[in-house]
C-alpha cells in the first residue's frame, strides 16, 4: 500500500521544518500533501527536488492520507484532528489541544515509544521545553528516582514562531539604528532584554507554559506525583531553548557515573568539560537533533542534588524532529 502523509499547517515556521526533515531523513512516503489554511492555498513549497502546491486543510483532505503531521494551532487541531483520525489518518499533533487528553498518548520516543501504539487516531508532541527535559531526566529516573525537579527555562524566539523572530530582529536593528522600538509579539521588547512571561498567566500565579512543563513531563514519564515547578523565561536567543535544572534524587550518586549514563542516553550528547569552556549554548544546539547536557554537577545544598544546563533545537527535537519520529515508529511496527 502506498504511503501517504500530509503536513498540515506547511508554510508555518514549524510546518516548514517538518517538511525539511521528512526530506532529510528521507521519510518512506510515496506522497507528501501540504496543507494549509486559505491565505497559503496556492503557494509552491520544494520537496525532494519537486514542487508541492500548497491546498486548503479541510476534512476530506484526508480521505487518503495514513499519516498527517499538524503543526497549525490548537484550534485547527481541535476541529480537523478527529475529522482526520475518523478517515483511518493517524494524527501526529504539535499544539496544546490533545496533549492532556487521557486518550491520547503524549510522546517522546527515546521515552516512551510503546505509547505511541495505544492511540485511536491521535498522538501528541509535547511542548518544545519539555521534550529536551524529559530526554535528559528520563535515563536519571530510572538509575536513581526522581524526588524533586526545578527547571527555569531560557527560551528563544523562535518558540512565538515567525513574529517572534521578526520582534527580536527588528527591534535590534530599530536600537542599532536609533529607531523607535515596536512590540508587536511580545508584551515587552525583547531585544537585550529578558521577560518572565509565556504564554497566559492562569490563578495559581504560573504562567500556561510552565504548567504544561509540568504537566507533560508527569505524563509522558507516567509520574503522576513527581514533585516538579518551573519558571520560563523569553530570552533574546534566535533558536534553541537553554534549562537550567536542579534535581534531588531518590538514591546517592557518583558524577562520573551520571555522565556516563547521560552519554549513553538515546537523544543525548554529553557535552561537559568546563575547563576547556565546553558547555551546552544555543550556537552549538541549532540545527542539530540532539539535546546537549553540560554543566553537570552535585549541588551540595541537598542530599543527592544534582545541577545540569540542557540546550535543545526547539524546532527540531522540540517539534518538528520528535513528530518525524513518532511517524517513524508508527511504520516501523506495521
Amino acid at each position: 500500500m502506498a504511503l501517504k502523509v500530509a503536513v498540515v499547517g506547511a508554510t508555518g515556521v514549524v510546518g516548514s521544518k517538518m517538511l525539511s526533515i521528512l526530506e532529510e531523513r528521507n521519510f518512506p512516503a510515496d506522497e507528501v500533501k501540504a496543507l494549509a489554511s486559505s491565505k497559503s492555498v496556492g503557494k509552491r513549497i520544494l520537496y525532494k527536488g519537486k514542487e508541492i502546491v500548497v491546498e486548503l486543510a479541510r476534512p476530506e483532505s484526508f480521505d487518503d492520507v495514513n499519516i498527517a503531521l499538524f503543526s497549525a494551532g490548537g484550534d485547527l487541531s481541535k476541529e480537523l484532528a478527529p475529522e482526520a483520525a475518523k478517515r483511518g489518518c493517524v494524527v501526529i499533533d504539535n499544539s496544546s489541544a490533545w496533549r492532556m487528553d487521557p486518550d491520547v498518548p503524549l510522546v517522546v520516543p527515546e521515552v516512551n515509544e510503546d505509547d505511541i501504539f495505544k492511540n485511536k487516531g491521535i498522538i501528541a508532541n509535547p511542548n518544545c521545553s519539555t521534550a529536551q527535559l524529559v530526554l535528559v531526566l528520563w535515563p536519571l529516573h530510572k538509575r536513581y528516582g526522581l524526588k524533586r525537579v526545578v527547571v527555569s527555562t531560557y527560551q528563544a524566539v523562535s518558540g512565538a514562531g515567525k513574529k517572534g523572530i521578526d520582534d527580536l530582529n527588528n527591534q535590534v536593528n530599530a536600537i542599532v539604528n536609533g529607531n523607535d522600538i515596536r512590540c508587536e509579539k511580545f508584551p515587552y521588547q525583547i531585544a537585550f532584554n529578558c521577560i518572565p512571561h509565556i504564554d497566559v498567566f492562569k490563578e495559581n500565579g504560573y504562567t500556561k507554559e510552565e504548567m504544561k512543563v509540568i504537566e507533560e513531563s508527569r505524563k509522558i514519564m507516567h509520574i503522576n506525583d513527581l514533585a516538579i515547578t518551573c519558571t520560563a523565561v523569553r530570552v533574546p536567543v534566535l533558536n534553541s531553548h537553554s534549562e537550567s535544572v536542579n534535581i534531588e534524587l531518590e538514591k546517592d550518586f557518583d558524577i562520573q557515573e551520571v555522565k556516563e549514563l547521560l552519554s549513553k542516553s538515546p537523544g543525548v550528547v554529553l557535552y561537559d568539560d568546563p575547563m576547556k569552556n565546553i558547555y551546552p549554548m544555543p550556537i552549538i544546539a541549532s540545527n542539530k537533533d540532539e539535546t546537549f547536557v553540560g554543566r553537570i554537577r552535585r549541588d551540595f545544598s541537598v542530599k543527592s542534588g544534582l545541577n545540569l544546563w540542557i540546550v535543545s533545537d526547539n524546532l527540531r527535537k522540540g517539534a518538528a524532529l520528535n513528530a518525524v519520529q513518532i511517524a517513524e515508529s508508527l511504520i516501523s511496527k506495521k
